[in-house]
């Protein structure tokens, strides 16, 4: 009797298992265009974050990390974290004078400023809400409205700044070359008077000279009149 192959037998490579099996399983080509496409996109995502960040007002921290002013030490430690690799230094920057407690209360201030500024333009009392209606679908939007103000404070601010510096150092320069032509002034009177003393001698003999030979004129004009 004769061994027949079952009829429900169905070889492995063609068993449901199986074929979910290949159908999950990724191909090493789709694995090298996914991390191409995953490369592309984060290689993008940086040029569009660097192009942000060098734009961005460089005197206003929340500009450069992109977030608002009630933002939380730990929301801004984040988003710090996450831009980090893009452009550190300036990054670095703004986290260290958000994280500075005065500078940051100084900054507020300039924001707050601002935004009761805007709010004024805009014919709504200063204690309007960020939630209030009549601050919705403004343009330009009512976030970048206080931004824009707060730039041009923070640039006022600083220019202020920089006059100070520079007034500061004409004054310093002009105090140094007073103190200088006084040291002069004082180098040429030690001169002189070394140069007076070394000459003392000198000017006893010829006025010894002097005196001896008036003397002498004298008697010989008392001879010839006797």
């Amino acid at each position: 009797m004769s061994d027949k192959p079952s009829s429900s037998s169905t070889p492995a490579s063609n068993t449901p298992a199986a074929s979910t099996e290949r159908s999950t399983r990724a191909t090493p080509d789709h694995v090298d265009i996914e991390k191409l496409l995953n490369r592309e996109a984060t290689a993008f995502q940086r040029e569009i974050e660097v192009e942000r960040i060098l734009k961005a007002f460089k005197l206003n921290p929340y500009e450069i990390l992109d977030i608002d002013d009630n933002a939380t030490n730990e929301e801004i430690k984040k988003k710090y974290r996450q831009l980090s690799l893009y452009a550190f230094d300036l990054l670095k920057k703004a986290e260290s004078e958000l994280s500075d407690k005065t500078k940051r209360e100084e900054l507020d201030a300039i924001v707050k400023q601002a935004r009761v500024m805007v709010l004024k333009t805009l014919n709504l009392p200063s204690t309007t809400e960020d939630s209030d209606p009549r601050l919705k679908d403004l343009s330009p939007p009512w976030r970048l409205q206080i931004r824009t103000k707060t730039k041009e404070m923070l640039i006022d601010e600083e220019v202020r700044r920089r006059k100070a510096i520079k007034m500061n150092l004409a004054n310093e320069g002009l105090e140094a070359k007073k103190k200088e032509e006084e040291q002069l002034a004082r180098k040429r009177k030690a001169e002189d008077d070394a140069v007076w003393e070394a000459t003392r001698e000198q000017r006893v003999d010829s006025w010894r000279s002097f005196a001896s030979s008036s003397k002498k004129k004298k008697k010989s004009k008392a001879n010839i009149l006797g």
